[in-house]
Parts: structure tokens; sequence; C-alpha cells
């Protein structure tokens, strides 16, 4: 699926890269009868703690391999990952986000797997998401988690207000109009000062739910199957962005432009909060705070909720070193092999002998979503869904600011996506 304009686009990205320049990394030296990988990531805080905690693991247990572990900084990641590979430098070993595969493979700078080694056990991966890392047929990466958007809760302030069962859990029916009956009820039992739910009214966030209630309706992406063009369905994403906007306009359960609505609800101000799984650890860190977490509820048709996920792929060299290959898949494997390590940074992990292990059953609240893992929506694989988000994102934002209606919203957003894919240089060449 290499596209006609990729060489011009990586020559114009290498310029400036090499401008703005990417040599200052450091790479730890080891002795030198071991196979040295250099694996780049763009991990930070907790992530980067348990992600340096597997490589000393691997590197402790592989006498005849040692992994230097780069990190760089998640703003310009891609950017300095894209430049390094055109440069000829390329690390052996990288991350990538679900989301962003697809641009990689576009650009013709991820290996095959499949070519470079016939024993990766792909069974032993959850197929939903290991489906989203295969093109054509072919796998591209090894898939480490994935991270959904979830629904956390106050144990304290729902049991005060009646509506926690015996199992902790919350008391609703997951319909639409249960869903809003049940923040309506925490309303009126909770202190004046306290907000059924912390969530923002605009941005990332309510992408993301607005994407989960998208598909809980039965919608199918945003682009027809051959990524040729935009394919919205009007009438569903208009019903998605109208319920959630009901939440805070109508039914006043959710406070307008909250400005900072992890700490609302960390502090207590909040009886609830939907974001990924990646705060879980924020929330166990926090003192006095008793919280539980489900999957994102089914307030429509269908099991469907937002995620992305990490993935490890092997980037292509100028001379390629089949041995460093080898070596860098056998890392891989063992990243995902012990993903309950990874799992304390609230990841879902994706090889499913995890869930067996002990170490894994003795962290809190993981096992409560691992479900989430086989209903995670991910867009089709088009090299132009940053973009795209882009899109959707501003359009949905013009609907819950009040400044459009749903629906021309999103006749606008299906007509710049239009544009953007008949003037993109990575979008599917139909001539």
């Amino acid at each position: 699926m290499r596209n006609k304009h990729y060489t011009v686009l990586l020559c114009l990205i290498l310029l400036c890269g090499l401008m703005s320049g990417c040599s200052n990394l450091g790479i730890a030296s080891s002795a030198d009868d071991k196979i040295e990988l250099e694996y780049w990531t763009l991990f930070g805080g907790g992530d980067a703690e348990f992600m340096k905690e597997i490589v000393q693991k691997f590197n402790e247990t592989h006498p005849d391999i040692h992994v230097n572990y780069i990190q760089l900084s998640f703003d310009d990641y891609y950017t300095k990952l894209v430049t390094g590979i055109a440069a000829g430098k390329a690390p052996d070993i990288a991350v990538s986000h679900t989301s962003n595969l697809p641009q990689l493979v576009e650009l013709g700078i991820v290996n095959d797997l499949d070519s470079v080694s016939k024993d990766v056990d792909w069974d032993g991966f959850n197929q939903n998401v290991l489906e989203s890392t295969t093109f054509d047929g072919k796998h591209f990466a090894i898939p480490l988690d994935t991270h959904p958007i979830v629904f956390y809760y106050n144990k304290k302030l729902l049991r005060d207000a009646d509506l926690l069962n015996d199992q902790g859990q919350p008391v609703f029916e997951e319909t639409p109009e249960g869903f809003v009956n049940f923040l309506k009820a925490l309303k009126e039992e909770l202190p004046p000062d306290v907000a059924p739910m912390s969530f923002p009214t605009t941005g990332v966030d309510s992408y993301r739910l607005w994407w989960s209630f998208y598909h809980q309706l039965g919608a199918d992406d945003v682009l027809s199957d051959d990524l040729s063009s935009a394919d919205i369905d009007l009438e569903k994403a208009a019903i998605a962005t109208n319920y959630t906007k009901d939440l805070f306009y109508k039914h006043q359960v959710i406070p307008l432009h909250i400005s900072d609505f992890y700490r609302t609800f960390q502090s207590g101000k909040a009886a609830t909060f939907i974001s990924g799984v990646w705060t879980t650890g924020i929330w166990e860190d926090t003192e006095g705070l008793d919280f539980g977490v489900i999957p994102l509820p089914t307030i429509f048709d269908k099991q469907a909720v937002w995620g992305d996920s990490h993935t490890l792929f092997l980037p292509k060299q100028e001379k390629p070193d089949q041995e460093k290959q080898q070596a860098a898949l056998t890392f891989a494997s063992f990243v995902a092999e012990n993903g309950q390590i990874w799992a304390k940074a609230g990841h879902i992990p994706v090889k499913q002998s995890v869930y067996k292990k002990e170490a894994f059953k003795k962290l809190p609240h993981r096992s409560k979503y691992v479900e989430a893992a086989d209903h995670v929506v991910f867009p089709k694989r088009s090299a132009v869904n940053a973009p795209v988000e882009t899109i959707l994102n501003r359009n949905l934002d013009a609907v819950l600011n009040g400044d459009a209606p749903a629906e021309k919203a999103f006749k606008k957003a299906e007509k710049e996506i239009q544009e953007l894919l008949e003037n993109s240089l990575l979008t599917p060449d139909q001539s």
C-alpha cells in the first residue's frame, strides 16, 4: 500500500528533521559480544517507569541481547521517528500507537513481521486488537495493550445516594434513559457543590465519548471501506452528539466547561468520571478516594468503545540485519508476555496468557475492565486518521459549544474530510 508520493514526503520530513536536529540521544553501552538493540519510546511518567522495568528484566534474562532504552518527548516523537528512519538512523525497534501505524505503513517504513519470522504466536493475542495492526493480511506490529475509556465512580458518594449494589457497582439501566435517570438521581442526593459527573464539554475526551456512542448506535466509521471517500452516518452522528449535549444543557447533570475535570473527581467533587484506563493509577495514588471502575456502559444498541493501543514495530533499515531483527522480535514478544508489569500503568494487556498470571490477578481494578478490549472500535486503517479526527473534533466542539446544530456540523465535517482525502498525499491512489 505504498503511496506514489511517499518519497517526496520523506525527503521533506528529512530536511526539516536535519534542520531541527535529532542526534542528541543517549545510548547506553554494553559488552561487545551482545546484540545491541536501540529501542525508541514515547512514554513518560508511570508508563516510562514500568517500561524501563520490563527492559531491565529482559536484559537480565537475555545475556546475548542488550536493549538500550531511548525515551523521546511525546510531542515530537513521530516527527523524529520518521526523520530518523529517512536519514538511515532508524532504531531497531520502536513504539507506535495503532492510530499512527497506518501512516507509517503507508510511508513504507515498517517491516512486515511475517517476512522476519514465522514463529510469533499470533493466536495468543486478543484478536480484536491484533486485527488493527494487520494490513492486507500481514502483521506489521506486536500489540502490547489497548487503552479504552472507562467509567469511574466514587463508591462513597454512590453508596450515600443508594445507587451502589452489594457488589460495589453502580445501579442503573443501560439505556439512554436509564443513564440519564441515574445521573439525575445522583444530582438529587448529592450535596450542591458535588457534580453527578466530571467531564469536559469539548475536546478530545468528548470526541472519544462521541466515537463510542456513534458506534454503539451501529455506525461504521466515517470513511468508506476503500478509504477513498467520507462516509459519515449523519443520523447516528447527530443522535450521539445531541445525547451528549443534553447531559450538559437539557438535563444539567454535568457542569459546563469544568476547568480541571480530573481534579474535580479526584477531590471528591464529582461522583462519576469518564476517561482512559491510564487514569487508574492516579486514583489509586489518591489518598482517601474509594473508587470503582467498569467498562463504558452500553447506552445504545451494542457494545462499542473508543480505544487506542501501543504496539512495537521494526522500522526498515538501509542494511537489514536479520540477527538484530530476530532479537528485536524476541524483545517485543517478551514485552507483550510481561503485560502484568505493563498493566500497572492501567493498560489492558492483549497477550491473553497474562490474565492467568497471579501478578496480574492481584492488581486491583484491572480485571473489572479487561473485557473492554473485545469491544474497542479502532478507526479504519487510513493514513489520514489524525487529520480526520481533528476535523471531527472541531465540528463536534461547535455543536457542544452551542454554535451549530449537529446535522449541519457533520455535513460540514463530511465535506472537509472528503476534501482532505482528495488532496492528501497519503490516501489511496484511485487513478
